[in-house]
């Protein structure tokens, strides 16, 4: 029995039209009668009890008024017989799919269109300046001065072990130097020429920011770290600097590996000059203990002149050239130091070695309107398929099924209206 003839039974002989009340009628689900309805099929065992109930006790006919159709609706209704109805099989899901086709072809699409709109009118291109940078190593530097001060006569030894690699990662994103990269000026095309990199990230081209200088800078520190990305591969550093303009970009990458080499240079100088001043301060101080040994030596000597038949004077005389000697060797080893501070003091090397310079990109790097659009075009066709699941369980529900389907709709749009700005509720 087809559908269609189900609800004529139930509406010349109850006046019962609604599929929630034929759903009562029968003891089942609304699902299942909603299923009976899509494939415009009911299960035999579901006829029998309409034709019992409403259309008096069935007839059993004999084998001759058995007629081929009758056959047929036989066997197709068992088929049904051991479904479940209140399941969803595959053929329904797309019986609503074929059904609902507009809806889920239309969302997307109109989803894709306002993506590529806001991509084209609302977000600016950005531009990537890449750098392949490296530190410059403990042991470079320590066989630099090794080799130069051997043309002085001194013998260095090689403590390469003790010096660190620094690690760019955290010292490039850190506030220190973000706070020293704001104060240096750039070029641009939408701000003009030198202004600082603190106006350009924050308030532009406002004559009079309504915010204090602290809270400026704090949002340039942020602003200026989100647009870094630095990566290590092996001994090396990929540097990446995204911004507006490539020019700016390639400036902006440069600067920070001239301020980065800076603080390097700056660091290890400070630490040499420090070392240097330590140094001669022990060696005045080796100096004077080393100056008393010696005139305690000589008293010693011109007191005692002959001390082969003590052994008291013997070992004490041993005693003062043993300190004699090690004050001696302190201090030429502090005057081997010496030498080798005030190179490392005086020295001008790359402490950044730059593997590959920044340069300016021909094409821009974002936004990616190819992979916006499909990623929304997917979730419009999938927010198109359950806006059609929900738009068929109302019109096969019940009044008070679409009551409170449309009470939840109301409170859906109330309370994400409560979430906006007073500003956009008073522009509705």
């Amino acid at each position: 029995m087809n559908f269609s003839d189900l609800q004529n039974i139930f509406k010349e002989k109850l006046g019962i039209e609604h599929l929630a009340d034929i759903a009562r009628e029968l003891g089942v689900s609304a699902q299942a009668v909603s299923n009976w309805k899509s494939r415009d099929k009911v299960p035999y065992k579901y006829v029998s009890k309409v034709r019992e109930e409403l259309m008096g006790p069935k007839v059993q006919p004999d084998d001759s008024s058995i007629t081929n159709n009758t056959e047929k609706e036989f066997h197709d209704n068992r088929l049904y017989n051991n479904i479940d109805e209140d399941t969803i099989s595959v053929s329904d899901i797309l019986l609503v799919i074929a059904k609902r086709i507009r809806i889920i072809l239309i969302i997307p699409l109109i989803i894709s269109i306002f993506t590529v709109l806001y991509t084209i009118i609302y977000l600016e291109p950005t531009y990537e300046s890449s750098a392949k940078i490296m530190s410059s190593s403990g042991v470079s530097n320590i066989s630099q001065v090794t080799g130069l001060a051997a043309q002085f006569g001194f013998s260095i030894p090689n403590n390469s072990q003790s010096k660190s690699e620094w690690v760019y990662p955290e010292i490039i994103k850190s506030r220190t130097l973000a706070k020293a990269m704001l104060k240096r000026k750039f070029d641009t095309i939408e701000y003009g020429p030198q202004n600082p990199l603190l106006k350009i990230l924050t308030y532009g081209n406002t004559e009079n920011p309504e915010v204090g200088l602290d809270t400026l800078i704090k949002a340039g520190i942020e602003s200026f770290i989100g647009m870094i990305d630095i990566k290590k591969n092996g001994t090396f550093y990929d540097l990446t600097i995204t911004a507006k303009e490539p020019l700016f970009a390639r400036d902006l990458t440069i600067s920070l590996i001239d301020e980065l080499d800076s603080r390097q240079r700056k660091h290890n100088k400070q630490k040499a000059s420090e070392t240097r001043i330590f140094i001669e301060k022990r060696i005045e101080q080796t100096r004077l203990d080393l100056e008393i040994a010696e005139e305690t030596h000589k008293d010693f000597t011109n007191r005692n002149r002959r001390i082969e038949n003590s052994p008291s004077l013997q070992l004490e005389r041993q005693r003062l050239l043993r300190e004699v000697s090690v004050l001696t060797g302190v201090f030429t080893t502090l005057k081997q130091q010496l030498e080798t501070s005030k190179i490392e003091e005086v020295k001008d090397l790359d402490y950044v070695v730059v593997l590959d310079p920044p340069e300016a990109p021909l094409h821009r790097s974002g936004p990616n309107r190819i992979k916006m659009v499909i990623l929304s075009g997917s979730l419009g066709l999938l927010l198109g398929i359950f806006l059609a699941f929900i738009k068929e369980y109302t019109e096969n529900s019940d009044q008070d099924e679409r009551k409170k389907i449309n009470q939840a709709r109301s409170l859906i749009i109330n309370n994400i209206t409560d979430l906006l700005p007073d500003r956009l509720k008073k522009n509705k």
